[in-house]
């Protein structure tokens, strides 16, 4: 079996892993010259199911508890199961209670629990929520390995490549995102910065409720943070505006004030493809596969959507079912 994956963000690098270790002969192509400067490179790559379960639909939950396993399996050494610590103002502990209604596998933890968890943030929070099944990694990190462990495994990459020729292969597998022909798409832009400084130290993902501007603040090597993100209805991938920088770090200071000194060493904005309802797709049309509409859940829902496109590649008699279908059937029951 001959498989075309077209684009090397985080849905083509899972779909390829998924079809090579069933056996198909890979070759991947991305217009982008190298890997990275898609959306998956501006993730904060935090593996958070249940907390996503907030504002997310029940598929994102039950499609997502896996991933970090999936992601230790694929990638060894690059997940970290540290767990979510999500906090509140005292005067927005209205917002934590929200929070925990919403969702579930958490316990609340107070305030000498947080300063044993996050020692650095001992004095500043009353109450949080722990999420101990949860996990994060590095995206350009992580992309990277498991970019060199395809290519070990024998998979072609073609950098610079627009894979209008599809002759010699079997099926192809788009995983375009916005650059996909579906007018059911729509862009969600996404603004996050990265911070360095020496002066603070998490052990894991952080989320700052707040009633205007919830926050999350995700910690990288090297003294780095990754702080995010804006959830802007708009296609425009211009670089970050004035209010949202504004916004980012007023709510990372109001995390810790020592991000007021903290050098800001990069800016990014990114365009994530959804559906209405903010659920991905895998739809098959012929001798094409497409997974499509990861919205804010890359790294998180990509190896579920891998699977099952890899699936559909292998299984020539099961009928090509929308993902969107698959999830009405499970919400039903």
């Amino acid at each position: 079996m001959r498989v075309l994956v077209k684009g090397a963000g985080v849905a083509g690098l899972t779909a390829a892993f998924e079809l090579v270790i069933r056996g198909a002969v890979v070759t991947v192509a991305e217009t982008r010259h190298s890997l990275g400067g898609n959306a998956s490179w501006f993730a904060g790559g935090m593996l958070a199911p249940w907390c996503e379960r907030e504002s997310a639909e029940q598929p994102v939950l039950e499609l997502g508890r896996d991933a970090a396993d999936w992601w230790d399996a694929a990638t060894p050494g690059q997940v970290t199961r540290a767990g979510t610590l999500v906090v509140a103002a005292p005067r927005d502990a209205g917002e934590l209670d929200r929070f925990a209604s919403r969702t579930s596998g958490h316990r609340r933890v107070d305030e000498e629990e947080i300063a044993r968890l996050e020692p650095d943030l001992a004095g500043r929070f009353r109450r949080g929520l722990l999420f101990l099944g949860e996990a994060h990694l590095d995206p350009r990190q992580t992309m990277a390995a498991l970019h060199k462990k395809l290519t070990a495994m024998g998979v072609d990459f073609h950098f610079s490549a627009d894979a209008q020729d599809v002759s010699g292969f079997d099926r192809q597998i788009d995983c375009t995102g916005m650059a996909a022909v579906d007018d059911r798409l729509r862009g969600v832009r996404g603004e996050m910065l990265i911070l360095r400084t020496p002066d603070i130290s998490l052990s894991r993902p952080v989320r700052l409720l707040h009633p205007r501007f919830p926050l999350y603040i995700v910690p990288r090597t090297g003294h780095r943070f990754m702080v995010g993100a804006t959830m802007i209805e708009s296609q425009s991938s211009d670089p970050v505006t004035v209010r949202s920088m504004i916004e980012l770090l007023s709510a990372a200071c109001a995390l810790h004030p020592a991000f007021g000194e903290a050098a800001i060493i990069e800016t990014g904005a990114s365009v994530r493809p959804a559906f209405p309802d903010n659920l991905p797709r895998v739809d098959a049309h012929e001798s094409t596969i497409a997974i499509n509409g990861l919205y804010r859940h890359g790294f998180l829902l990509s190896p579920a959507m891998a699977r099952r496109a890899a699936e559909l590649v292998f299984d020539h008699d099961k009928p090509a079912e929308p993902a969107d279908e698959a999830y009405g059937k499970r919400r039903s029951a």
